[in-house]
Order: structure tokens, then sequence, then C-alpha cells
């Protein structure tokens, strides 16, 4: 029996453990990336460790999100990253470089090399043949203190591309069918394994479009392999020596499989408020306001090259906002050179600089209940800073199409060649990177960076009310939400507590102030979403002991624990029924003992249920010790 790509990278990697679904293996880490929203906890959190340069091959430090200093707030997280980096041996992306996951994409990311980072869609490298998965900011930091990431062994989906992709149908497409299909939740707890005589039709971009947004099946992370295209692409970027060929033995043995015939797809939308409210492009008009294309899922040089051609001799709609953010400084750069970017500028589109932007809220919040079509990744009610928009997900063919139109249109309607010629060499510039020498530097500390929340060990008991109960599908901007006002705050729990799961109840600080904390209860794949830790570290400053769910997403879990959090599901889910927001008291006595079981006894209003501890040893451990970073202190001793 042979092996799956993913196991091939994964037995060259393996530190402890069985490649067996669900136990827990340890990997060699062989690079890490972070970014400026979860990076500065992330560092707080390596200071705390004491440790000198970091273990891994390559670690990056992007500045990509919190770009807009309209106060001190951002520059001061800046800065501190900044100096941490200098310090601890990590290359620094300056402001304006470019998106995190397309910059490592063009320039660190390695077929069979290890990569985690603190963004859920880290994934996006698997397009060159990496097992690149996303975590939290604590997981990264303790990968760059040690070289290591633990994890349960996941499931291996294969997915089998056939077939060729129709007229300006894209690879945008093929991953909102597999979202169809799967939901998101149906990634979770599983890699997809992408194969099949598909995969060479498509580019290296494309590929990267399809891993970036399989974050949104809720799985570990996605791969392609390593073959003729990812050779093309790290030609053109100037790295044709790392390339080196990887696939999947032709019999590899995997979980279950699923095949999807590229020539039968069509254009399709995601409709608000989910990315998997997938439909094909609907015959009636959706009439738009703003049109925003961009973001980690769909800003290569590739897409925005369709875009141009597109646009060219064109005007945007005259009821439509356009605006365009590049995925990296090297691609606003070739877009000038070849005069694309007059292109946009002449049809009446917005530029902005190489970042996240509008897809984390920071900036380009659509009109009151307006109506946008964009090119990213999520449209979660009220992430793109305006509550009550409708935010519709597409490519970038048919943004650009719909953006002349002035309503969502199918894009086989254009005449246009959109055949993307690309140039034999990418522009490659190091003007926004620091590197690391032996410099040490005094770390920067600006006065709304934060202490790292901690909990001391394992309580005997929990004993609460239940603060909120959510239905199903909870997101991380749920918990912690994201706008250009609020992510200045992320370094500032304190104050961030202040808006915790304020998109679904206006007093939840309160009702912890009130009562002491409490407990929360959730439904289905509870925490779903990005890998930000702060959808824990909020909780836990509120005082919040445990979540008992249906089920959890996977990051979000491991957050929980790392936060020292107890996360509990439901062995009979009818139990949800059982708990009323501030009337149901929870209590669960002689915890260390039963926290070593695989379930717990749970007193609800005196009356015992009984619910999953679907946890690893190390897990438990480290709930024991209170959480991850009193565990690796205890384990390292600062001397990792």
């Amino acid at each position: 029996m042979g092996y799956t790509l993913t196991e091939k990278v994964l037995k060259e990697h393996l530190i402890s453990g069985q490649l067996t679904a669900g136990e827990e293996i340890c990997i060699k880490v062989d690079q890490t990336l972070t970014q400026d929203t979860t990076g500065t906890m992330a560092y707080l959190e390596l200071e705390a460790m004491n440790i000198g340069k970091v273990k891994t091959e390559v670690s990056v430090a992007y500045i990509d999100h919190n770009m807009l200093q309209t106060g001190f707030e951002n520059a001061d997280d800046h800065a501190f990253i900044k100096s941490m980096a200098i310090n601890h041996g990590i290359i620094f992306s300056k402001p304006g470089n470019g998106i995190c996951h397309q910059l490592h994409l063009e320039r660190f990311g390695k077929p069979g090399k290890t990569l985690i980072g603190s963004d859920s869609h880290t994934p996006t490298c698997g397009a060159l043949g990496m097992l690149a998965i996303g975590a939290g900011g604590l997981d990264v930091s303790i990968g760059m203190a040690t070289g290591t990431y633990c994890l349960k062994m996941p499931k291996i989906i294969k997915v089998e591309l056939r077939g060729k992709l129709q007229k300006n149908v894209s690879s945008k497409d093929v991953i909102l069918e597999l979202l169809r299909q799967l939901s998101v939740k149906g990634g979770v707890n599983s890699i997809i394994e992408y194969s099949g005589d598909g995969v060479k039709t498509l580019s290296l971009t494309q590929r990267a479009t399809i891993t970036n947004m399989g974050a949104e099946l809720g799985a570990t992370t996605s791969i392609f392999p390593a073959d003729e295209r990812t050779l093309d692409f790290l030609t053109r970027q100037g790295r044709s020596e790392d390339y080196h060929p990887l696939s999947a033995d032709t019999d590899a043995v995997y979980d279950s499989e699923i095949i999807i015939e590229l020539d039968q797809l069509v254009p399709m939308i995601a409709r608000p408020h989910s990315p998997d409210a997938v439909t094909p492009i609907p015959s009636e008009k959706i009439v738009l306001n703003q049109v925003a294309i961009g973001s980690c899922t769909n800003s290569s040089y590739e897409d925005l090259m369709q875009v141009a051609k597109i646009l060219e001799g064109e005007r945007v709609h005259p009821t439509i906002d356009l605006v365009i953010s590049p995925g990296s400084s090297n691609i606003i750069t070739m877009l000038a050179d070849n005069g694309a970017l007059s292109t946009f500028i002449k049809a009446g589109a917005r530029i902005l600089e190489a970042g996240c932007g509008p897809c984390i809220g920071m900036g380009q919040a659509p009109k009151s209940a307006g109506v946008s079509l964009r090119t990213f990744n999520r449209n979660f009610k009220g992430r793109s800073g305006t509550f009550d928009a409708q935010v519709y997900l597409t490519s970038p063919i048919v943004a650009a199409y719909s953006a002349i139109k002035g309503y969502i249109a199918d894009p086989r309607e254009l005449t246009k060649d959109l055949t993307v010629e690309l140039p034999e060499k990418f522009t490659v510039s190091n003007n926004y990177f620091i590197f690391p020498n032996d410099e040490k530097v005094q770390v920067e500390k600006g006065p709304n960076i934060g202490e790292f929340p901690n909990k001391q060990e394992l309580e005997s008991q929990i004993n609460g009310i239940v603060i909120l109960k959510t239905g199903d599908n909870i997101t991380t901007d749920d918990i912690a939400p994201s706008s250009a006002d609020l992510l200045k705050l992320r370094s500032n729990i304190p104050k961030l507590s202040e808006y915790c799961f304020k998109t679904i109840i206006p007093d939840f600080k309160a009702r912890c102030q009130a009562n002491g904390g409490g407990i929360i209860i959730g439904g289905d794949n509870y925490g779903q979403g990005s890998s930000r830790e702060h959808a824990a570290l909020l909780p836990l400053y509120l005082g919040i002991q445990a979540v008992i769910a249906k089920s959890f997403a996977r990051i979000h879990k491991s957050n929980l624990v790392n936060a020292g959090i107890i996360p509990l599901e439901f062995a009979d889910t009818t139990d949800y029924e059982l708990f009323t927001e501030l009337e149901t008291h929870v209590q669960i006595l002689n915890l260390a003992d039963q926290l070593q079981s695989d379930q717990v006894e749970v007193l609800v209003n005196e009356k015992p249920i009984l619910c999953k501890i679907v946890l690893s040893q190390r897990d438990k451990d480290i709930l024991a010790c209170g959480g991850m970073l009193n565990y690796s202190l205890a384990k390292f001793g600062g001397n990792s």
C-alpha cells in the first residue's frame, strides 16, 4: 500500500506518534508566519518563554492587516513586532509589502516543507506541495521556540479533479463547489488532497485560491502535488532550486474520495452570510453598490491581469464603487510596468495598497444595507464593517464583469480573450523586508500593548451560570469582532473585551462581571473562521471557565485548551435543550480527576448529564497546568 502526498510529508517530519486518524502526532516545523493582528500576542508569548533565536529554518513576521494608522496603536504594535523579529532571528515584512500568504507563496514556500501560521489561511502554500497549517498564536510561538507542532492526525480526503475548466470559469468556482458539497464544517479534522488529470490544467496561483479557501471548509489544510506547474512558478520567481517533485503513490489509500468534473462547473457566488451558501449566478439581477477585488484568495498577478483585460476600454458602472487591492508590492510593480494599473484607473477603479484591507474590515465598509460583491473568502455578517450589508463572494472574473454591468453578471457572456501571458521573470524586491542578523535592539512596547492574560493551575471544580447560549456555526468574528476601530485593540485585551460577542448580544461583558464569569453553551462547529486566539483570550479574561458545545472548529478548540478554558462536547446533543441563558447553573466536581477520563459528569441545575472530553493526553496536561504558556514554561523552563 502506497502513501498519500500528506503522509509522505508527515513521515519526513514525524517526531512522535502514529499516522493514524485521530492519534496525536508531533512534527518538525520548518517555517512559521505571523501577521500583525495575531502577531502582537504571539510575540508577547514568545517573550514570556525567554528564548534566543527561533528554531525554525524560516520565520516571517508580516504587517498586512492593521495598516490604517489613524492613531498610535497600530504603529506601536508594528514597532513591537519589528523589535522582537530583530532580536529573535525573524524576517520582518514592512507595511505595504503585501499579504502574508501571497508573499510567502512568492518568496519562501517550498515543496515538502512544513509551515504553521497564526492565520487560518496559511494553507495557501499547500498549492506548492507544502503542509501549511493555520494555528493559534501560542501554537506558533511554541513552533518558533521549539521547532515543533502537535496536532491530531487528520483524515485525508482525496479530491480528484477531472477535465478542464470552461471559458471564464475559474478556480474560485472549484472551491465554491466543494463548499457547496461539504459545507463550512465538512472538512473539520481533515486534510484535502488534490489529484487527477485536471490538476495539471491549473496554474500555481489558481491552486492557491483553492487551498486558501479550503480553510472555510474547516479543513486542517489542503495540498496539491508539486509538479511542472510548481517548477514553472518557482522558476519565474527566481527560486527553481527550491523545487522538487512530490506526489501521492498511485496505490495510496484515502479516508474518502470526491470527484469534481471541472468542465461541468459554472460561475458561482456565495450568498450572505456564509461561504457555503453557494449557487450558480442567478438569472435575476442582484444590483450592486460595491465590488471589491483582492484578498489572500484572489490578488495574484494572474487574477488582476484578467481583471485588467475585462476593464480595458470600459467604465465602472456609475452606481458602483470598485476597489482593487493587489496581493504584493511586486505585483503592483508589474501592473504599473505593463500598464494594467493605468487600465484600472482609467476604468474608474480605486487602487488600495497591497494588504488585507476590506477583507478584514479595515476600510471600504459598504453603505447601510449596501450590497457588495467581493473576491474574498468570508462573508460573515458584519465582517465588512457594516452590520446590515449583504456581502456576496465570487471570482475576479465575475467581479470585474459585474462592476461594469452594475449587477452580478455571468462572465460567460464576455467575448474577450482573458488568457494571461505570465512574464518570464516576476519582479522580486527585498526593499520591504528586514532580514535578521546578530543585531540586538530594545524591545518597544507602546501604552496600548497589554499583558498576555494567563490562568493559574486548574481549579478543583467549575461552578457557574450559563452566560450565553449560541446556535450553530458561531464564528470567531462573533466572539472577537473585527473592524477598523477594533483591530487596533488586538494588543489590549481589557479594552477589546468590551466588544466580546457584540454581534450576538450587547452585554456579554456585563453579564460576566455580574456573575463572576461562567459557562458558554454552543451548537455545532463552534468557533469556525479565523485563527485569532483573541476569541479564547477575551472569554478567559472575562472569567469563562468552560464551553460546552455540540462540536468545535479545530483551531478554536485548540485555542481554548491553550487558554485553559475547558472544551466539552455533549454526549447526547439533545441535552443542549436543558440550558437557558442566565438561568441554568452548571457544576463540574473533581475536575482534575474527571478530565483524565473520556467523559465528565456535569451537574445541570444539580441534575447530572454526561459530556465527552475529545482531547489528547497532552491537551489534558495543558489544561491541568492552566494553559499552554504555563505548560511550556514548566516543560522547557525558558530554555527552549
